[in-house]
């Protein structure tokens, strides 16, 4: 970062984010990406441009857009949203579910228009969860048939590719719009891509614009992001220390599956008591569906899980 080459990225000419935005975008299979401050404003961003006001957008039930982002997406994009049950499994509903949240030809004007479905893959809210490139297959199917512009939230794209063995472009075929972020797991302080067509970014430059995510020198921080991008390939070893948590969590009694990548979520009869009392133990953790949310990451070593583990197993957190 210190070292970085920089200029002026709000007239477009910073280098270190020229570089990292070409290199996001190949990456994601798109023509096109900008950096932005973070993965909230990158939805936000693609929202604004997607929706009209009074649009409505369908996004699965505990999507990042819909629980975390502080409703920007109706206050702000002007989008009216709707939550889609996960009945295809964590994350993501059927198809037929879709269908049907979307409803036939022939509505009166008046009635409720919708026009965009906001994926989210990995999906914090169920844990991590991954939506593999057959259901996401068919779920842009039904989308397109419908007419509906999709955006796909990839703050954790990487996870779900690394998950599934698989390119992070693999995954966001068929999407108008992706957003991805370098902060998760990967060790950036800052700084999140959402990438489209060139038509798209052009729009979404201004926006951004607007909402103060232009940046002077703003190489500083896109050199960050690219080490991040260094990092995808080792993502690897942080599933395995959440699969080595969660192992541990179940063998102590906690309701801990085994998550897909570096999201556990394990149930216990009062979270609150049980997060206060993690804390007072030095291990983190916060809430999240109900459930006690850990989350593994480069700087947490396999030795740090048992010693958390060791912990828990001595205070009897549960």
């Amino acid at each position: 970062m210190a070292s970085a080459e920089v200029a002026d990225n709000v007239i477009d000419i910073d280098p270190t984010i020229l570089e990292l935005e070409q290199r996001a975008a190949a990456l994601l299979g798109m023509p096109a990406a900008l950096w932005t401050p973070s993965g909230t404003m990158a939805n936000l961003i693609a929202l604004s441009v997607h929706l009209q006001r009074g649009d409505r957008f369908l996004a699965p039930k505990g999507a990042h857009v819909l629980l975390n982002e502080l409703g920007s997406a109706a206050w702000l994009a002007g989008g009216m949203p709707e939550p889609l049950p996960h009945d295809a499994g964590p994350g993501r509903p059927a198809p037929g579910t879709l269908s049907a949240a979307i409803g036939g030809a022939g509505a009166p004007y008046y009635a409720l228009r919708t026009t965009l479905l906001c994926l989210e893959n990995t999906h914090n809210w169920a844990g991590g969860a991954v939506t593999p490139p057959d259901e996401h297959a068919q779920l842009l199917s039904v989308a397109r048939q419908a007419g509906l512009r999709v955006h796909l939230d990839g703050a954790r794209i990487w996870h779900a590719a690394c998950a599934l063995g698989l390119p992070p472009a693999a995954l966001t075929v068929g999407a108008d719009t992706v957003s991805a972020c370098f902060s998760k797991a990967l060790g950036a302080p800052v700084g999140s891509v959402v990438a489209g067509s060139e038509d798209f970014v052009a729009r979404a430059r201004r926006m951004r614009q607007m909402l103060g995510g232009g940046v002077r020198q703003g190489g500083v921080l896109a050199a960050a992001c690219l080490v991040a991008l260094d990092r995808v390939n080792d993502l690897g070893a942080e599933h395995e220390k959440a699969k080595r948590l969660a192992t541990g969590l179940a063998e102590l009694g906690w309701e801990a599956d085994t998550p897909e990548t570096n999201i556990v979520l394990a149930g216990v009869p009062d979270v609150a008591v049980a997060v206060e009392s993690l804390a007072s133990w030095g291990v983190l953790a916060g809430p999240m569906a109900g459930k006690v949310r850990f989350v593994t990451h480069r700087d947490v070593s396999a030795q740090d899980i048992d010693e958390a583990l060791r912990r828990i197993r001595g205070g009897n957190a549960k």
